[in-house]
């Protein structure tokens, strides 16, 4: 009788342990469901200088060489938390170029990669071969620019929206 008694307390106990294990993923997994956490949403805009008027890209069918895209990025926040260390990513299009000093953003800076994304810098280097062989780093010229990449310091707060802006040339 002493071994099924040891038995049922057993399973007893097992079972017990059980429930609560479960129990406890069940609290977990829910209080992770409903944890606060930004869910930021993006947007690209783009449009297209044409006759002195802005013209949206969607009500083009082509765009020719030397006009110029002015693209805009925006962003809301409609999670419940706000979106620490926010950046946005623009891509600068094959077969343009950044036109420079066009990077628009309020409250945040603009980094540039040069290597498709790789890096980030506020003024891309790159090495040029002088005229007695030596190597000299000097600034990359804005047409050598693959993305923009910019940087709030400020979170992008709980149904708050920003917006950011770049130009590119058509080649």
């Amino acid at each position: 009788m002493k071994s099924k008694e040891k038995l049922a307390i057993l399973l007893s106990a097992t079972l017990t342990l059980m429930i609560a294990g479960a129990v406890g993923f069940a609290q977990r997994h829910f209080m992770l469901a409903n944890a606060s956490r930004p869910e930021v949403k993006m947007e690209l805009s783009g449009t297209v200088e044409r006759d002195s008027r802005a013209m949206p890209l969607e009500k083009t069918t082509m765009v020719k060489p030397g006009e110029i895209l002015d693209w805009t990025i925006t962003s809301e926040n409609s999670g419940n938390a706000p979106a620490l260390s926010y950046k946005a990513v623009g891509h600068i299009p094959q077969g343009t170029s950044f036109v420079a000093d066009s990077a628009k953003a309020d409250g945040a800076k603009a980094l540039f990669s040069i290597d498709g994304g790789e890096s980030f810098s506020a003024q891309p280097m790159i090495e040029e071969k002088q005229a007695d062989g030596s190597i000299k780093r000097v600034p990359a010229p804005a047409s050598a620019y693959t993305e923009i990449r910019y940087e709030w310091a400020d979170p992008l707060a709980q149904g708050g929206k920003l917006s950011a802006s770049y130009k590119v040339r058509v080649k």
